[in-house]
């Protein structure tokens, strides 16, 4: 787990162990599109030392397992389901100021589209979420009128900012 998204080009070394050719005259064209996900199923640990581990390293490694890549789906429960998640880090943040942060489900569905679009899966939701917040976390600790900042699609997309609703704003609907 340690070592998880450590190996690019891994896939290349176990598919010429397992015998599938991926150039040549010879080269199946059905078997080129096999999935790295399928190929990396295959790992061994001579397929690490082929890669370039020393022995030493790779004895430090009982157990080589394969992850397979988050969906959007997934990453969704990742950014609102844990108990520390992020959306809830950043609630708690804003929350410290008396003001409340709402994200849409879109906005939600878009960072973990944003994240599988850059090939990050988790670990990237942390920068995109902190980009879309950046100017909201600089301007609500200098103001006492802001009650609320909704995240939208739109602010995440780029095309806008988080909407700050004031407290007069919300007394006067």
């Amino acid at each position: 787990f340690i070592c998880g998204g450590a190996f690019d080009g891994l896939d290349k070394v176990v598919q010429r162990r397992i015998g599938e050719k991926t150039i040549g005259f010879n080269s199946n064209v059905e078997n080129n599109k096999m999935e790295q996900a399928e190929i990396m199923k295959h790992v061994q640990q001579e397929d690490l030392l082929r890669y370039g581990l020393i022995p030493e390293f790779i004895g430090r490694l009982p157990v080589v397992v394969t992850l397979n890549k988050l969906d959007e789906d997934a990453l969704v429960r990742v950014l609102t389901e844990p108990k520390n998640a992020l959306i809830r880090q950043y609630q708690s943040l804003l929350a410290m100021d008396g003001v409340e942060l709402e994200f849409e489900d879109a906005a939600v569905r878009a960072i973990a589209r944003k994240a599988i679009a850059r090939n990050t899966g988790a670990r990237g939701l942390r920068s995109i979420v902190e980009s879309v917040m950046m100017e909201s976390m600089y301007e609500v600790p200098s103001r006492d009128d802001i009650k609320k900042v909704i995240v939208t699609k739109k602010a995440v997309e780029g095309d806008g900012e988080p909407v700050m609703v004031l407290k007069n704003q919300e007394e006067s609907a």
